[in-house]
């Protein structure tokens, strides 16, 4: 079959995904706000960061490659603490419709490599249950697998990865509903 005989679901998914995860983080409240922690000595951190002028981008303290490792000063500075990851973004309000537009053209994307998966592994006329397991396996892996590698080098904790893992089990249910619903005619 071919790629673009998949449009409607491809299209139809991204957006049905979009609205499911609009509603798990905007009325879902108590799902993802508590992943993220406040300082009480926000500000004082904020001003010991500005000091600097750092550009946007990603972090870590204390920061040290694999040469200075053994460095007894450097050792020190991780048994002393903290240990952080830090993204910096740039200075003013962030841009939520850049956010969302990234968001949706993640969400086509993973439905477009659905669809080209599908297109090449089933046959014209799969039943359901083929399309729901290949297309919903194919999201989940999408949506879900990578959230292990920010528990793992971001050290953010399992249990917010494992909510998110949640929420890209349910993109895929979505995206393989859509699929198995506008499966296209041979």
């Amino acid at each position: 079959m071919s790629l673009l005989s998949f449009w409607l679901p491809v299209v139809l998914s991204a957006v049905f995904v979009f609205i499911a995860s609009s509603v798990i983080n905007m009325a879902l409240k108590f799902w993802h706000t508590p992943d993220y922690r406040r300082f009480d000595n926000e500000d004082e951190i904020g001003d010991a960061i500005r000091k600097t002028a750092p550009v946007p981008g990603m972090y870590v303290i204390p920061h040290c490659d694999p040469a200075t490792l053994k460095d007894p000063a450097v050792r020190a500075k991780f048994e002393r603490g903290p240990i952080a990851k830090i993204n910096l973004s740039a200075n003013g309000m962030f841009n939520l419709g850049a956010f969302l537009g990234q968001w949706f053209a993640f969400c086509l994307v993973v439905s477009i490599l659905c669809a080209a998966l599908a297109a090449q592994a089933l046959p014209p006329h799969p039943g359901s249950h083929a399309i729901w397991h290949t297309v919903g396996l194919a999201a989940l892996l999408g949506y879900s697998l990578g959230e292990g590698t920010n528990s793992i080098w971001r050290a953010q904790p399992w249990i917010v990865s494992v909510k998110y893992m949640i929420d890209g089990l349910v993109y895929a249910i979505v995206t393989a509903a859509t699929f198995a619903w506008l499966w296209p005619a041979a």
